[in-house]
């Protein structure tokens, strides 16, 4: 097809990214302008980027260490129920953080289930605050993800190595050690980036089990300059040392997750011959599912009673972050729908750059920016609201170019020489052909996006004053004056409007395929 013609103008998508751009780009060199030159790091800042570095090596490390054998065992096993259990593995992504911190307090935390246990048998509960409460939080929500990147890693060998493996009498050390090692040389690497670059900007975790002076962040450092100190000067300093942080380590996840796999097989189904160790892998496969589930299981439990004493103010929290919700998912779609027309018909490297700027960018170093440029101006809490839903845009954005540009490359592939020869050009084919053909894959965007907006605990810290308040931010000021009891209510209440809201779009995006 020539580039001069084409079913769909990129001039939308463009338009899109530079705006993308300059949200991004336009808050950041806010920060730096404000950064005095005069202004030093701290010894507390040195603290910060010591233990934000080293809460984000361990968390990446025993994330992947623990992930190898889990992932090793669904490879090797076939049992029923494992198709669920794979895909409850993506539950975490979506899981509001301050909902599954809650579940982690009640199972790990001083006065929790696995606490209760060892003061029954003489032994001293667990403190869950500081350096190892921060790591068991971010193991919980990165070991689902480094387990399916490892697993996808091991569904990637053509079934033909297996299976001459298993010709020459290959037994489990040599098959590793042939197969499987090599595998895991190229996928490690980059599994360890994503992981150590998502915990980099991990707010909420932090300010919940960190938070003390030995156990503080750069990005929690930046919310104190503000709430405590006002400080914009120092807290512009740090937002520029925590891009430079997250743009390093998402530099590096991108290119260590590149390398040469196995090559192509005849695409049959995956057959195992080795029979390694069968109680070891179920009981790795055991281990890995109580650690997921029983945390929410907790929240369950503790917010059927906790809902009878949610007051009115957690109500009101609740509907403001199913608008913010809702309006963060229409500013994603109006953003990322014409990027990915964009990308599919013009491969624009632009449109792709900023649709990933996303990845190098922390909320919280955004909020700064825009928090700083808005001041002169206006009350940055009388815009509280409006900036969390698009912040909350722009940071699920990368994730949904992922999902909607290879359907939109197939649909133009596909009908974009027919269009052509109807005359179904423009808004006409974008409208009548080409979302109509993504539907699936704009209900599942829609959905992570809600979802991600309705967990949020990030910007919103920044800018709301004590009458406004999302329910994330609401249930953390519940658990911050110990009503914990209404505060696992809350937390059920939103874990049900997550669920609900990303379910609402995503079977709305397949209603028309599905029974």
């Amino acid at each position: 097809m020539a580039r001069s013609a084409q079913p769909v103008s990129s001039l939308p998508g463009v338009a899109a990214a530079f705006l993308v751009a300059a949200l991004i780009l336009g808050t950041l060199a806010a920060v730096a302008l404000r950064t005095e030159a005069g202004h030093g790091f701290s010894s507390s800042d040195w603290a910060a980027l010591k233990f934000t570095l080293t809460q984000a090596v361990l968390s990446a490390v025993i994330s992947v260490a623990l992930a190898v054998p889990v992932a090793r065992a669904l490879a090797r096993r076939r049992f029923p129920g494992r198709s669920l259990l794979i895909a409850l593995l993506g539950a975490p992504f979506i899981l509001p953080v301050i909902v599954a911190i809650l579940g982690l307090l009640q199972v790990f935390g001083r006065a929790g289930w696995i606490s209760d246990v060892l003061v029954y048998f003489g032994a001293s509960p667990i403190r869950i605050y500081g350096l190892h409460g921060v790591v068991l939080a971010h193991v919980f929500f990165n070991l689902p993800l480094a387990t399916r990147l490892i697993l996808q890693g091991w569904q990637e060998v053509p079934s033909e190595r297996f299976r001459l493996a298993a010709q020459l009498g290959c037994d489990g050390k040599a098959l590793f050690r042939l197969i499987e090692l090599p595998m895991l040389a190229r996928i490690l690497p980059g599994a360890l980036a994503v992981i150590f670059a998502i915990c980099l900007t991990s707010f909420a975790v932090a300010l919940t089990l960190g938070g003390g002076p030995r156990a503080t962040t750069i990005e929690l450092a930046i919310y104190q300059a503000f709430t405590y100190d006002f400080d914009l000067g120092r807290a512009a300093l740090l937002s520029a040392l925590q891009l430079t942080l997250t743009a390093a380590a998402a530099f590096a996840a991108l290119k260590l997750s590149r390398g040469e796999g196995f090559g192509a097989g005849l695409d049959r189904a995956i057959q195992r011959w080795d029979g390694g160790a069968p109680v070891a892998d179920i009981l790795w496969i055991s281990l890995a599912t109580l650690f997921l589930l029983l945390p929410l299981s907790a929240v369950v439990l503790s917010g059927f009673s906790g809902l009878f004493l949610v007051p009115f103010i957690v109500l009101k929290a609740a509907l403001v972050s199913v608008a913010v919700a809702v309006a963060s998912t229409v500013i994603l779609l109006l953003l990322a729908l014409p990027m990915a027309a964009a990308i599919a018909v013009r491969r624009h490297s632009v449109v792709e750059l900023a649709g990933i700027l996303g990845l190098a960018a922390s909320p919280l170093v955004i909020g700064t920016g825009l928090f700083i440029i808005i001041r002169p101006w206006a009350n940055p809490s009388d815009l509280a609201l409006p900036v969390t839903a698009l912040v909350n845009a722009a940071m699920a954005l990368p994730f949904a170019l992922r999902i909607l540009v290879p359907a939109a490359r197939d649909t133009v592939s596909r009908h974009g020489r027919l269009a052509l020869s109807l005359n179904m050009e423009g808004w006409v084919f974008f409208s009548r052909v080409l979302i109509p053909r993504m539907r699936p894959q704009i209900g599942f965007a829609a959905g992570l996006a809600a979802a991600l907006s309705m967990g949020d605990l990030g910007v919103i810290a920044l800018f709301a004053d004590p009458e406004i308040a999302t329910l994330p931010l609401q249930i953390y000021r519940l658990m911050g004056a110990y009503k914990m009891q209404a505060a696992a209510g809350g937390a059920l209440l939103l874990l049900v409007l997550s669920m609900a809201l990303f379910w609402i779009l995503d079977r709305g995006g397949r209603w028309h395929a599905e029974a």
